[in-house]
């Protein structure tokens, strides 16, 4: 009989629904029945595409006697991180501070009052490697609630103590300068892994937000450094097997230093993120492997994660059957010399094996490898290759194929709404700009209410009941004033500024600038998230930071100026001691010292030639943070157009910064010249 998660719309949650367990959804009902019974809480978090979630429900959840004992002895509270990322980040703040680390599927349990007293991740259903059983700690702990209560009490508490005394401190609030951001290059360098690009060991995680700050940092000071960094972290990326060379789009991280071996779930904010990353890359340097990368990961996106709503899907899982009925990782995307060969022939398969590096001993498990480009393109027949890659992805899509999310999240979908306008833009793909054009009407049919307030997720339509938090907020904003700039349409900086007038009001701490993850008037947890350094996404800190910077230099607002600035006085005291943990900060502090530029493209009209020809210039031009608006003299869709005469009739370029302006030009090289760094 399904339990009370059936009437959820998480895919995570509802891949629970058929549990033993007697699950609750977070609910203030659930606590409620935790004091009734007076039995500790149970609370499992986790998220659709994790692994390690799912075998961990395999092995316990679905086990009729430890899901009786859990019954028995605690109220369960199943959590999707991906719906409720504000309770996710409380507990593991407090998982990571007691253990020292974290991750899915984490495990908490704690008094009735919400209050931790115990924490895992994974347990296994028998002990080993030095664990204990899942059901060993189930007894564990109920035996210390029935016997020592008052002792599990004084923990609880000393937890939330601590936890309330981990307030952000950041010193003054004052924005990064030179020092900061040249230090934090210096750092970066430090921990640059040369022979394989990328920072650090292993598992190597894309670092597409440094990327961002790299390509910014070389525009505005020609460092040479900044740019061979990001040039060669995007190649070694696009040729090993975090990428997917049939398909397109990445994995959520390598196990190994050299990108060989994916984490094989791929995830839309990923890939929005590179997406970008790679359509910058191309811009700053002509790379045909960025362009390249830019347009299949985005053709990814919306061939594979675009959901019938027109938003976009959360993930694609890791996992798949293998063809025998078993789930296994990776399933979908490894290829033996055997496979290669029923699908090629003789000939052909040779070809492809030393193309993408598929070898008799495999890289992967069970002799199967993951495709790869460990040699240089140019030593094949291009065509040839082509169709080979057609046949072995027609080939693939005959295989049982991951499953999907289908969880729209709005920060991720104004990450996605970016990426495709940009690249859209950049490579003349009209479609791509549809398609960001689409997700972005259904945040606002759908995500947004009548007071411009945001709900964090929707699926099949339906919007979900959880409030937006920061990052929702501040990516949907930075997904709209990109779509502004790309389409020359006014309402997606007024959807923007409504958005941003919430992150003032709900997000702000008026004394110090700070920001909070969640608003002012949601639910109080323990304690109230707030966490600047970027993860797998920008913080919500660092890009409310970003778009509100953005929109000051759209409109002219000193608030909006003002707010930005305060904020990156985090990214001062963190970016030259951490700089891999606060990426987008340093990407916004590089458009600060820019400026950043306000260009504004008139002419008679958007399809004239001679104005699509200035407006592609300015959307092209590398000054960090650059913003763009382009419609005719008359128009009033943006403040940047009002008073901008035609010069001779013709279509017309005006750059400023800092209340500045260059005199307006008609040619796009000169303009060209203007925005180059």
């Amino acid at each position: 009989m399904p339990n009370r998660l059936a009437h959820e719309t998480s895919p995570y949650l509802l891949q629970h629904a058929d549990n033993p367990v007697d699950w609750w959804p977070w609910s203030a009902e659930a606590f409620e029945e935790a004091r009734r019974r007076g039995v500790p809480v149970l609370l499992s978090v986790g998220y659709s595409s994790c692994h390690w979630c799912h075998v961990l429900a395999t092995e316990s959840f679905e086990d009729e006697a430890v899901a009786a004992y859990m019954n028995d002895h605690f109220v369960n509270i199943k959590v999707d991180r991906e719906e409720r990322p504000d309770v996710d980040a409380v507990y593991m703040e407090a998982v990571q501070a007691a253990t020292g680390q974290g991750g899915w599927p984490m495990t908490v349990f704690m008094t009735p009052e919400a209050e931790p007293f115990y924490f895992g991740t994974y347990f296994p259903p028998a002990p080993r490697h030095g664990m204990p059983s899942f059901r060993q700690v189930l007894e564990g702990v109920r035996s210390a609630w029935a016997e020592r209560r008052d002792e599990v009490a004084e923990v609880a508490g000393k937890i939330v103590r601590d936890l309330a005394g981990r307030e952000i401190g950041y010193g003054d609030s004052s924005a990064p300068g030179e020092e900061e951001l040249a230090g934090a290059l210096l750092g970066l360098t430090r921990e640059y892994d040369p022979r394989r690009g990328g920072f650090g060991g292993a598992p190597k995680f894309p670092p597409s937000m440094v990327i961002e700050f790299l390509l910014r940092h070389h525009a505005r000071t020609g460092a040479e450094g900044a740019l061979q960094m990001a040039v060669d972290t995007c190649e070694r990326m696009a040729r090993g097997g975090i990428y997917d060379q049939l398909g397109g789009g990445f994995a959520r991280y390598s196990v190994d230093r050299d990108w060989v071996v994916p984490h094989f779930e791929k995830m839309l904010y990923d890939n929005a993120l590179l997406c970008r990353v790679y359509a910058h890359l191309w811009r700053a340097t002509g790379s045909e492997l960025a362009r390249r990368v830019a347009v299949e990961t985005a053709d990814f996106m919306v061939r594979e994660l675009r959901t019938a709503e027109g938003g976009f899907a959360s993930a694609l899982d890791a996992d798949s059957d293998d063809g025998s009925g078993k789930h296994v990782e990776g399933a979908y995307y490894v290829w033996t010399p055997q496979q290669l060969r029923e699908v090629l022939g003789e000939e052909d398969a040779e070809l492809a094996a030393q193309h993408f590096g598929v070898t008799g001993e495999g890289t992967f498990e069970q002799g199967a490898s993951v495709l790869q480009l460990p040699q240089d393109e140019g030593v094949f027949d291009a065509g040839r290759i082509a169709g080979i890659r057609d046949r072995l992805l027609g080939a693939r899509s005959a295989r049982p194929a991951p499953g999907r999310d289908d969880k729209v999240v709005a920060a991720w979908n104004g990450l996605a709404v970016a990426a495709l306008a940009e690249t859209g833009a950049y490579f003349d793909r009209p479609d791509l700009v549809e398609a960001a054009l689409g997700a972005a009407d259904l945040l606002v049919r759908l995500h947004l209410d009548d007071h411009a307030r945001l709900a964090r997720t929707s699926k099949d339509g339906h919007m979900g009941a959880n409030a937006g938090v920061l990052e929702d907020y501040a990516d949907v904003a930075e997904g709209f004033l990109a779509l502004a700039s790309v389409t020359g349409e006014g309402v997606w900086l007024e959807f923007a500024g409504l958005l941003l007038d919430h992150v003032l009001d709900r997000f702000a701490d008026p004394e110090s600038g700070a920001l909070y993850d969640t608003a002012a008037d949601a639910e109080q947890l323990i304690r109230r998230p707030q966490d600047p350094t970027d993860n797998a996404t920008p913080s919500g800190w660092t890009a409310a930071a970003g778009a509100l910077l953005g929109y000051a230099a759209h409109t002219g607002s000193e608030p909006h100026r003002t707010a930005a600035e305060r904020a990156l006085g985090v990214v001062k005291a963190l970016g030259p001691r951490v700089p891999r943990f606060i990426g987008w900060g340093l990407a916004v502090a590089e458009a600060l010292l820019d400026g950043p530029r306000e260009v504004a493209v008139v002419g008679p009209g958007l399809d004239d030639e001679g104005t699509k020809s200035l407006h592609r210039t300015a959307l092209l031009g590398q000054a960090p943070g650059a913003v763009v608006a382009v419609g005719t003299p008359e128009s009033d869709e943006f403040p940047l157009l009002a008073d901008r005469p035609l010069l001779h009739g013709e279509p017309t370029a005006y750059v400023c910064r800092n209340f500045t302006c260059d005199a307006p030009t008609t040619e796009p090289e000169r303009l060209r010249t203007a925005l180059s760094g």
